[in-house]
């Protein structure tokens, strides 16, 4: 048995225990020990929904990929992403392109595709100064904790996601690895996306997914969605009002409202990632660490950062959740 140095403690929960700490493994160096010992840390990862292993040593992108590889993680290519990454080598990625002074608020990633990750592995090649850990919440826990009367309408109609692809963010080139319009519709029309093109050549989509969704493997529903992070009111106030004045409501990057087009409240917004907060555990990175993260039970966020911070992400195993994909309009009740 691999051992843990620092095990996750807490009350148990039908999915696994509730972690009140990171699990920390104690690994030996390299890809080669993690293949050795891949079943005892995919096991782990099953009960905790996410494991630092500490020793392993990692120095750059294609030792974080070997990594992956060693434990039987197949790489993905990022469509849909909501922030620039510079690609690396074997489908590896830099963290997303985030201000160090602004915290990154909880996520699944790439919870609003077609094709979700199923893990996401982080080396990190260089540790921050001060601050920038990757924390992670469990999304049974956190919907265990939300109030019903909250989750009752997004259970029922799902969210729905605008995004408008112009020079502000993303540019649609980028989001979709194509220059070519085309290859968007077609991507769009097995994705379950309504897309508009502009004539000043902005992209506007519109996608309507599940807000809960049962883990695969345990069946155990979760909060997996992205409605807090990419709402409108997750912008800071002074970048809002900024794009309000030049593009109106319609113009900006993102926005998510209730799967029936109903805005979402701010005090819906500040509770659900008060309870993400409560939720949230994390440990401050060393050189060389891998983080290894079941993107469909646990979420993900940033804190802000002072000094060097390189990580190196790998997103892996995708899959298509069944009854993820909603039509786009949902009844007004």
């Amino acid at each position: 048995m691999v051992p843990i140095v620092k095990p996750g403690s807490g009350q148990s929960a039908p999915g696994g225990p509730v972690c009140a700490s990171l699990p920390i493994l104690a690994a030996g160096p390299g890809a080669v020990w993690v293949g050795r010992h891949s079943e005892a840390v995919r096991a782990q990862v099953a009960v905790f929904g996410a494991v630092l292993l500490r020793g392993v040593g990692v120095r750059s992108a294609l030792e974080v990929a070997d990594v992956a590889s060693a434990l039987g993680i197949r790489p993905m290519t990022e469509r849909e992403g909501f922030a620039p990454r510079t690609p690396h080598a074997e489908g590896t990625y830099s963290s997303s392109h985030w201000p160090a002074y602004e915290a990154m608020c909880m996520h699944h990633e790439l919870s609003y595709a077609a094709e979700v990750p199923g893990y996401v592995v982080f080396g990190c090649l260089t540790a921050p100064a001060e601050g920038g850990r990757t924390n992670v919440a469990d999304s049974q826990q956190v919907l265990r904790a939300l109030p019903a009367d909250l989750v009752a309408p997004f259970a029922r109609d799902g969210w729905l996601l605008t995004r408008m692809y112009n020079e502000v963010g993303l540019s649609w080139m980028d989001a979709f690895g194509t220059r070519d319009p085309a290859e968007v519709d077609a991507y769009c029309a097995t994705a379950g996306i309504e897309r508009e093109w502009l004539p000043d050549g902005r992209l506007c989509t519109r996608q309507r997914r599940a807000a809960l969704i049962p883990h695969p493997r345990t069946g155990i529903l979760g909060w997996f969605n992205q409605i807090a992070f990419l709402n409108e009111l997750a912008l800071d106030a002074v970048s809002r009002n900024y794009l309000l004045n030049v593009y109106g409501p319609s113009g900006l990057p993102f926005n998510t409202t209730y799967g029936d087009g109903s805005p979402i409240s701010s005090d819906t917004i500040d509770l659900i990632n008060e309870i993400y907060g409560q939720a949230s555990v994390g440990e401050p990175w060393h050189p060389g660490d891998v983080l290894v993260v079941d993107n469909l039970r646990m979420a993900h966020g940033r804190e802000p950062y002072k000094g060097a911070r390189e990580i190196v992400v790998l997103l892996g195993d995708p899959v298509r959740l069944s009854n993820h994909i909603l039509p786009l309009r949902a009844p007004r009740n």
